[in-house]
């Protein structure tokens, strides 16, 4: 744990945590998560951004397609590297559905221009392609945003199809903060 620790750049007692989708909004990453705190953007390299589901006809809390990371040579996705407290492990665990198989946990290697991070990040199990509603992806846009991810990223992401759907969502919540 302290070659991690030391590695990553987290002091003792905190993790390194790299968000790519909803959790780039610091209000969305917040409500189950109040330990978060800034600690760099990164890319990490050989992966690709997708939106998709864990089952097939799976319904989700943003009524569509979520993001993940998938394994892809010369593809970058860009991210915010989060500092959280060893206490919200398991808060950040239930809210990827690591306990229900619809996430698992990885640890890659973040570049930063604070050098490179080990970070926890997650990625979809049974992954089934299906559009972002475009509430969810108001949020990762957002999230890029207010983080300051490249302006070309930040295109990348606004041109994502979305579902169409246009009824509540969990951004009604993240309002209200």
């Amino acid at each position: 744990m302290c070659l991690y620790q030391e590695m990553s750049g987290a002091a003792v007692g905190r993790f390194m945590y790299f968000a790519f989708g909803s959790n780039l909004l610091k209000e969305r990453l917040q409500l189950a998560n109040p330990s978060a705190t800034f600690y760099s953007t990164g890319r990490l390299k050989d992966y690709e951004l997708n939106f998709g589901l864990w089952e097939k006809n799976a319904h989700t809390t943003w009524h569509g397609g979520v993001a993940t990371i998938e394994s892809h040579p010369g593809e970058e996705v860009w991210g915010v590297v989060w500092t959280l407290s060893d206490e919200n492990l398991t808060s950040l665990d239930n809210q990827e559905g690591v306990s229900t198989g619809k996430y698992s946990p990885l640890e890659v290697s973040v570049e930063t221009d604070k050098g490179p991070m080990l970070c926890r990040t997650y990625q979809m199990n049974n992954f089934h392609a299906c559009p972002p509603s475009p509430q969810y992806k108001q949020v990762v846009c957002l999230g890029a945003e207010q983080n300051g991810l490249p302006v070309g990223y930040l295109k990348r992401l606004e041109a994502i199809q979305t579902n169409d759907y246009s009824g509540p969502s969990i951004l009604d919540q993240i309002r209200m903060k």
